[in-house]
Order: C-alpha cells, then sequence, then structure tokens
C-alpha cells in the first residue's frame, strides 16, 4: 500500500459522505491507495456511512472507532497507526480535494526518497463581503502547514511521535506536527498542485465567542517550540486585549473605592479601545445589521475571556506565556 488518507470525523456524517464520494473517485491507482476514517464519537450512523461506502469503493475504505484520548490529534493518530501506506495523507471531513490530490501528493514523495512530509493548496471559498467567522476561517488558503492538507511519510510520523494528544481541539496540533518535523531537520516541501477546497461551514450566532477557548493550546505550542513560535507565528501578544482588561479592571476598581473619576475614564477607555476592535472586526465583511450587532456584543466579551484562556492555559501547561 503507497498511500493511506487518514480523515478524521465527529458526528459529521452528511459531509463526510461528500468527503469520502471525492475520495473513492481519486485519480490513482485503487490497489495503491486506503482511506481510513477515524470516528471520534464512534458512532453508529458514522460507522453506516463509511460502511455503506465501502461495499461499492474500488480503493478500501475502513471504519476506526476512536476510544480512549479524544479530540482531532488523537483520532488522527489512531487513523495513521491503523493504516497501512508509507505515506499518510490527512484531510478533514468537511472538504472536498480534487480528483488528482492523492496523485500530486504521493508523487512528491515518489520523485524525492528524503522528503518528510509536503502540503499542499487549500482553497477556502468566502464571498467578497464575508462575515469575520467566514473571513478567519479562510486563513487555512495562507496557513503554511495544515492538517486538511498535508502528506507525511510514516516513517517521519513515527520519528515525532505522532500528534500530541493533548491539544484535545482543532487548534494548533497542526503547527505543532510541524514544528516537530522541522526541529528534526526533516524535509517539508510545497505541492501546489494537490488542492483541497475547504468550504466554511454555517455557524451559529457569536461562534467567535465559544471559540477563544482554543487559546488555552497557543500555551502548549510556545512551550514546545518557543523558538519556532516566534518566528513562525508572529501574532505577538494581544495588547489591545490587555489594556482592554485593564480599563475593566481599573472601572470595577473606581467603583469598589467610589472614585467616579476614575470609573469614567476607564469607561471611556475601555469604550474606545471596544470601539476600535468592532470596526477591525467590520473592515472589509458585510455590514448587514445582524451582523453588525454579533460583532457588537463579541467585540465585548472577546477580550477577557480570551485572556482568561491564555493565562489558564499557561497555568495548565506551565508555560512562561502570557
Amino acid at each position: 500500500m503507497r498511500l493511506s488518507i487518514v480523515v478524521p470525523t465527529y458526528r459529521r456524517p452528511e459531509l463526510l459522505a461528500r468527503c469520502l464520494a471525492a475520495l473513492v473517485h481519486q485519480d490513482l491507482d485503487p490497489a495503491a491507495f486506503e482511506v481510513v476514517i477515524a470516528d471520534d464519537a464512534a458512532g453508529e450512523s458514522t460507522r453506516a456511512t463509511v460502511e455503506g461506502v465501502a461495499l461499492f469503493a474500488r480503493p478500501v475504505v475502513r471504519y476506526v472507532p476512536v476510544t480512549g484520548s479524544h479530540g482531532p490529534a488523537a483520532a488522527r493518530n489512531a487513523g495513521w497507526r491503523a493504516a497501512r501506506g508509507e505515506v499518510i495523507a490527512f484531510t478533514d471531513d468537511d472538504t472536498v480535494p480534487d480528483p488528482d490530490w492523492a496523485a500530486a501528493g504521493l508523487g512528491a514523495f515518489e520523485r524525492d526518497p528524503a522528503l518528510a512530509a509536503a502540503t499542499g493548496r487549500t482553497e477556502v471559498p468566502i464571498p467578497p463581503r464575508p462575515t469575520d467567522y467566514e473571513r478567519n476561517e479562510s486563513g487555512l488558503a495562507t496557513a503554511e502547514f495544515v492538517t486538511a492538507n498535508c502528506f507525511v511519510r510514516r516513517a517521519a510520523l513515527e520519528a515525532v511521535g505522532g500528534f500530541d494528544e493533548r491539544f484535545r481541539a482543532a487548534w494548533r496540533e497542526d503547527s505543532d506536527l510541524h514544528f516537530a518535523l522541522l526541529e528534526r531537520g526533516l524535509k517539508i516541501v510545497k505541492v501546489p498542485s494537490a488542492v483541497v477546497v475547504h468550504p466554511v461551514r454555517p455557524a451559529p450566532w457569536g461562534v467567535s465567542v465559544r471559540m477563544q477557548r482554543k487559546s488555552q493550546y497557543d500555551a502548549l505550542l510556545f512551550k514546545k517550540h518557543p523558538e519556532l513560535y516566534r518566528k513562525r507565528l508572529p501574532t505577538g501578544r494581544p495588547w489591545d486585549y490587555y489594556a482592554i482588561v485593564a480599563a475593566l479592571l481599573a472601572g470595577a476598581g473606581g467603583v469598589v473605592g467610589g472614585s467616579a473619576a476614575v470609573a469614567l475614564a476607564a469607561a471611556a477607555v475601555w469604550l474606545a479601545l471596544t470601539g476600535r476592535f468592532v470596526a477591525r472586526r467590520l473592515r472589509g465583511n458585510t455590514l448587514r445589521p445582524g451582523h453588525v450587532a454579533e460583532m457588537v456584543v463579541t467585540s465585548a466579551v472577546i477580550p477577557p475571556l480570551s485572556v482568561f484562556w491564555r493565562l489558564s492555559g499557561a497555568a495548565k501547561f506551565r508555560a512562561a506565556f502570557f
């Protein structure tokens, strides 16, 4: 078996069926590859979806229930460890790989025996005036290394121990693998012809608030790879968030201490900083009333929540990170 395609999934059988339809019709000899679905929910609906496709697919399609540790990192580990291929391709259950995606990725390894990993091109179609969430999701298209579209030699995965299962959310586990490969001096290339389309899924109102929980995993990534974190993710500290939180604390202190002047001054600073944050999130995006209202409300909540989760991550993973 030359190639194993590993897809982690969690309670999204409809999206998985769309992805599987693209994977089983790859322009590659069916005997050369297999598709391994790692089901993090180990649910019957997903099993039925996979087994229904497996009945008629020409490449081998296998279902792997995930037990023990959970999360996308654990699911990918379960998938690649159960796989048979020399090269492991990773994508997500909500993607649509191009017909020649697998062949393009595998071809890079066949041309270069020293190659450890390759990353393809991920396309994220969004409207001309997207929502804030859609624009954030479109960042996958410019990310350096994402598990929605990458190929890794099995020997390289074994050398780094696979994915770190402490990354229990879909955040930074791909950067952790990337950095682990780089720190060992392993060769990684880009294969622009290996294309995966990653449509943006519909999201509930206020989704950006829920996503702040992922910030804790920045601390783990920083702890493991401080130099590469600074070099490859030069976003810096969110000083604007800290300033907003400081204004909130100062305002609360003014109220408790009976100083109206301090409370009013702090409120003015908070309002100015939060207003600038709202404007930044709306710039170039849709100005539909519902979206504007969402940006106003969530922009008041995000800074303190993000700071909380960053500091929680620093404490949880014992990292000098803030």
